[in-house]
């Protein structure tokens, strides 16, 4: 469970919450037309730009920005190392049982132990990285045209409810009340964009650039394991993908093991 995106939303949504039941009745935030205009025009709007199951499928990928964890880079290395190393005392072969975290890395070892060659390998596995990168990139455009299109839907709220109350002058007295409904539905429109829409197309977009990271560093080892580079030439190539102050531990763990 990803408890900042939980704890980022939840807590925003019960903020809100909080300064409306401080206020005035929360009765007064709820109106089902403008509800209707928002949530119902900025779905529809959005399905437009997108087929039907690149709309769909974007839902489920959001559980992404909630529930998913990759491996540990270092984890990772370290994991990479120890098959490079099965590799080269026994064999690809010897990788034919082995199980790992990854499904993308148990189908690079799968492509090992079949004797495909490393410009093979390379191949499909970018080409599967692609793939990756597409789903998890459109089910980001999808938020991203949400949190575009719901204060455009707002909005256009806003201005019929203003018509309607413009029209309806005759009684001073339900101005103010009509000027309220025709405000929730900005208001309506900028919570979703602002704490739904927005958070989690920014929260999937980094988990795509992180699972395309790793996925580049499966490659990268796979293909050196093929052509028999040696297991210590191969960490130090993977230890690029780590960051700086990972790469610190990881020199001051060898100087104190030495």
């Amino acid at each position: 469970m990803d408890f900042a995106t939980l704890i980022g939303l939840v807590g925003a949504i019960l903020l809100i919450a909080s300064a409306v039941i401080l206020g005035v009745s929360p009765d007064v935030f709820i109106n089902p037309p403008s509800i209707l205009i928002v949530v119902g025009g900025t779905m529809l709007v959005v399905l437009a730009k997108f087929s039907f199951s690149q709309f769909f499928s974007a839902f489920k990928v959001a559980a992404r920005a909630f529930k998913f964890r990759l491996p540990d880079t270092r984890e990772s290395i370290d994991e990479l190392i120890e098959v490079a190393n099965v590799a080269r005392k026994q064999g690809v072969l010897g990788l034919e049982e082995r199980e790992v975290g990854s499904p993308f890395l148990a189908q690079g070892i799968q492509m090992l132990v079949d004797g495909q060659n490393a410009e093979t390998i390379k191949h499909l596995l970018s080409k599967e990285r692609l793939l990756t990168l597409d789903h998890n990139r459109s089910g980001a455009k999808v938020f991203t045209a949400m949190a575009d299109v719901a204060p455009a839907m707002g909005m256009i709220g806003t201005l019929i409810g203003l018509v309607q109350m413009l029209s309806n002058m005759e009684d001073p007295k339900s101005i103010g009340p009509a000027m309220a409904v025709a405000l929730l539905t900005t208001l309506y429109g900028a919570m979703i964009a602002t704490m739904i829409a927005t958070p989690i197309a920014d929260k999937l977009s980094l988990r795509m650039t992180e699972e395309a990271r790793l996925q580049s560093l499966y490659i990268d080892a796979l293909v050196a394991i093929k052509e028999g580079t040696n297991p210590r030439v191969i960490e130090q190539m993977l230890s690029s993908y780590l960051t700086p102050k990972e790469r610190e531990k990881t020199s001051e763990a060898e100087t104190a093991g030495a």
